[in-house]
């Protein structure tokens, strides 16, 4: 499904920040698109954190909303990771995604924005996407120790026996 177009601030250009950025990433964005006159970025995995301390120095996105995971089984690569940014400044969001599989970690952001910190690690704990230079890469939502990761859309949707079930007397 094709994202509805929208129109541009400039009389028939692009948008000003998707030109800048497309000047200023070169290869390290892979595509470009707009919904609502909200901006999607695909950036290269090995460019992310780079890319995501330029939004915030250079184009005043220091507001990471959200961080999550997308499951897609039947693609390669299998997951995302889709980066929620806001600049308060130019009342603006931006999206981020950025293509991996289980074995190739994501570079953190958590040095960028400190947000980032908890939200990589429910990203780990729930998809098993990992993320390399988190400082604490453990399991946020499930104890450690538990096999699997419940998110992906492989996963039991009876869920597995962990023998943490409460016996009732």
């Amino acid at each position: 499904m094709n994202e509805p177009e929208t129109p541009s601030p400039e009389p028939g250009g692009e948008d000003l920040l998707a030109a800048d950025l497309r000047e200023e990433l070169g290869d390290d964005l892979e595509s470009v698109s707009s919904a609502g006159g909200d901006l999607t970025l695909r950036v290269r995995r090995d460019a992310l954190a780079a890319v995501c301390a330029g939004l915030k120095e250079r184009h005043g996105f220091t507001y990471l909303v959200d961080l999550c995971g997308v499951d897609f089984p039947h693609r390669e690569p299998r997951f995302e990771v889709v980066y929620h940014l806001y600049s308060f400044t130019a009342n603006r969001r931006v999206r981020l995604r950025v293509a991996t599989d289980a074995a190739v970690p994501v570079p953190s952001v958590s040095r960028v924005w400190r947000a980032a910190h908890g939200l990589e690690r429910e990203v780990w704990d729930l998809f098993g996407v990992r993320f390399d230079g988190h400082p604490d890469l453990t399991r946020i939502l499930l104890w450690e120790g538990f096999e699997g990761h419940p998110l992906r859309k492989d996963f039991p949707v009876a869920g597995i026996a962990t023998g943490a079930a409460r016996k009732t007397p």
